[in-house]
């Protein structure tokens, strides 16, 4: 289905979960959680549940892909002066067409595991950081929409928040170490650039790339994400919602190309 025909459908219920909130917040208490969530290394639990929308995949772009991704972070407290930051990617995907003949697949996808090892406060600076490993866990359920491959590296996060802004990076790099041995290897390196926004009323606006450079093919995918997110509430229950537009700058050979949209809702859990 084009993409033009499915972004309304999450456009309207993206509006409609705001719409229906029941329980606002009071400002300087949304507007902080905004900032927390900001914070990759933050001790706040979140779970976001993603929608990644792409067309123009393959040769004769014709091929599309609807991406549901669970994103579980949970911090946990070593000491007074440690955290331990547990980041997981679980994706299910749906996709057609992706190359000629190729028809269409859906189930989980590969799932990464990271940890961050990172202080409870700042730096005397003000910069937060955080490093540990990262893992590639081979889940997929079809061929097609997964590597075959288990890999690890290391992954860090470094940011500073000063007043509205947030700006830093993220980036991991991974090899594959085992697997299906005729599939290709993974050596890749993801750098997550951002800089945010945040408003006392508790909007967001970002802006951040999701780059990622594949050493074995030697080539980039470079796309640009501009997101708007308010955190707000349902009930009693805690969330942020989240849309925008990505645009691949540069794609993979046979990737996503040109403009896709990104919709979400984050469950919060604060401490």
């Amino acid at each position: 289905m084009p993409n033009s025909c499915r972004v309304p459908s999450y456009l309207v219920a993206l509006l409609a979960a705001n719409a229906i909130a029941t329980a606002a917040l009071a400002e300087p208490d949304a507007a902080e959680l905004a900032k927390e969530l900001a914070n990759p290394v933050s001790s706040l639990i979140s779970v976001p549940l993603q929608v990644n929308v792409d067309d123009n995949i393959g040769a004769l772009d014709e091929g599309s892909r609807v991406a549901f991704v669970v994103q579980p972070v949970i911090p946990f407290s070593l000491n007074e002066d440690w955290n331990l930051i547990s980041r997981t990617i679980v994706p299910l995907i749906r996709q057609d067409d992706i190359f000629p003949g190729s028809g269409s697949q859906s189930g989980f996808g590969d799932t990464i595991q990271s940890l961050f090892l990172s202080p409870v406060k700042p730096s005397t600076s003000g910069w937060i950081w955080g490093a540990g490993p990262v893992l590639l866990l081979p889940t997929s359920t079809d061929r097609l929409i997964g590597t075959g491959k288990w890999g690890a590296g290391p992954t860090a996060v470094a940011l500073k928040q000063q007043g509205p802004w947030t700006y830093g990076i993220l980036a991991n790099h991974i090899w594959s170490f085992a697997g299906d041995g005729k599939r290709s290897d993974v050596n890749s390196t993801f750098m997550q650039p951002f800089v945010g926004y945040t408003t006392a009323g508790a909007w967001s606006f970002d802006l951040q790339t999701e780059t990622t450079y594949d050493w074995e093919s030697e080539q980039w995918n470079v796309p640009l994400v501009l997101l708007v997110s308010k955190v707000t509430s349902i009930g009693d229950q805690l969330i942020q919602v989240q849309a925008g537009p990505r645009y691949f700058a540069r794609h993979f050979d046979g990737g996503p190309e040109g403009l896709g949209f990104r919709v979400a809702v984050t469950l919060l859990f604060p401490r």
